[in-house]
């Protein structure tokens, strides 16, 4: 405990709470100043958008997780904390809290990502150790998601420089079962991430929060095979939203498992055949102007001692429907404040009425 924020447990509470997103989490602490404030403050927001009360995590419970991510060796870095992985950092769905086991310094190298196939073949396989280990050899550290196939070869590849797996479970579970004895050597010499608390299981709804992580800890993002509507497409995706390099390895136009980079390579994916073509991609990036770029407006998060209104909720929500429409957007045609508009959002959020999608847009709930 004694390397945790004196208001750790608080910002875990709230970070734990049910309809409080990255988003939501930031705008409350900049409104309230403290997690702490924000935790007292809920139960009134929630009721003006005619919500029912947010469940906050149990402090017991909280330092009950926190003893057990000692107990596993792990520890936690909180997105405003100068250990936090800066690229990552960067965007506005950024996790509050990793938790990570390993070692950090690796956080600062910059990174490529590498995802793939789970049925993939030997010779991409083969691919993806090869030049995972060239790119270590250049300084670069792998970003891959404990898979099987492709982010197993590029964690193997990776071991003599430097590889982080990112999991969608709780340190304690590995998945799949198989790579468990890979997950824990990285923990041990390299770095395992996730967002998860101990003994979370691997579900499937959670896989994409993990590999918005991969796609926001790099530089780029290289597709070595993909079939379409994969997993491994979302992360490229992901990362193109995100402002970052989407690269894809081209395969043979018969093998189902080529047609998602092929695919990628047609909308403008930059095409690599090498660990050369992908340090040439992105070398133009100064990872601190990448950061600028990036970062989310400050905006974002201000909602400043604004306390709307009924008659700007109730314009704001006739502004709103199921198709997503940017933050921006709705200031501009509800011509209120920014602050105003961000904070009747945040209401809405609490309130289970909102969703946020990438890019600064939001919808109503149905």
């Amino acid at each position: 405990m004694s390397s945790l924020p004196a208001d750790a447990i608080d910002r875990l509470r709230l970070a734990r709470t049910h309809r409080v997103g990255p988003v939501s989490y930031r705008q409350l602490v900049a409104r309230f100043g403290s997690a702490t404030a924000a935790i007292a403050a809920l139960p009134d927001l929630v009721r003006r958008s005619g919500g029912r009360a947010a469940k906050v995590a149990d402090p017991v419970d909280i330092e009950a997780e926190v003893e057990r991510v000692q107990r596993l060796g792990g520890e936690y870095l909180f997105v405003d904390s100068d250990s936090y992985p800066h690229q990552l950092g960067e965007l506005q769905n950024a996790p509050i809290a990793l938790i990570v086991r390993g070692d950090t310094k690796l956080l600062k190298k910059p990174a490529i990502a590498m995802v793939g196939a789970r049925n993939s073949s030997a010779a991409s396989c083969r691919f993806a150790r090869q030049i995972a280990a060239e790119l270590g050899q250049s300084g670069h550290v792998i970003v891959s998601g404990l898979a099987r196939g492709i982010d197993t070869a590029a964690h193997e590849g990776a071991m003599e420089h430097g590889t982080i797996g990112v999991i969608a479970s709780g340190l304690d579970i590995a998945f799949p079962p198989e790579n468990k004895a890979l997950q824990d050597e990285m923990g041990e010499r390299h770095l395992v991430v996730t967002e998860y608390p101990p003994g979370t299981e691997p579900l499937a709804r959670q896989f994409p929060h993990r590999n918005r992580i991969i796609a926001g800890m790099a530089l780029g993002t290289v597709v070595v095979e993909a079939a379409p509507r994969s997993g491994s497409l979302l992360t490229a995706r992901m990362a193109t939203e995100s402002g970052r390099e989407v690269m894809a390895v081209p395969g043979h136009p018969l093998d189902p498992r080529a047609q998602g980079c092929n695919q990628l390579i047609r909308e403008g994916a930059t095409l690599v055949q090498s660990a050369s073509d992908i340090i040439e991609a992105v070398s133009h990036i100064d990872p601190r102007a990448a950061n600028r770029f990036n970062a989310p407006p400050a905006e974002l998060f201000e909602t400043g001692g604004a306390d709307p209104d009924d008659s700007a909720r109730s314009l704001l929500v006739g502004l709103l429907g199921p198709v997503a429409v940017s933050v921006d957007e709705l200031v501009r045609q509800a011509e209120l404040p920014a602050p105003v508009v961000q904070m009747v959002l945040l209401e809405l959020e609490l309130a289970e009425r909102l969703q946020r999608h990438a890019a600064g847009r939001v919808s109503l709930i149905s």
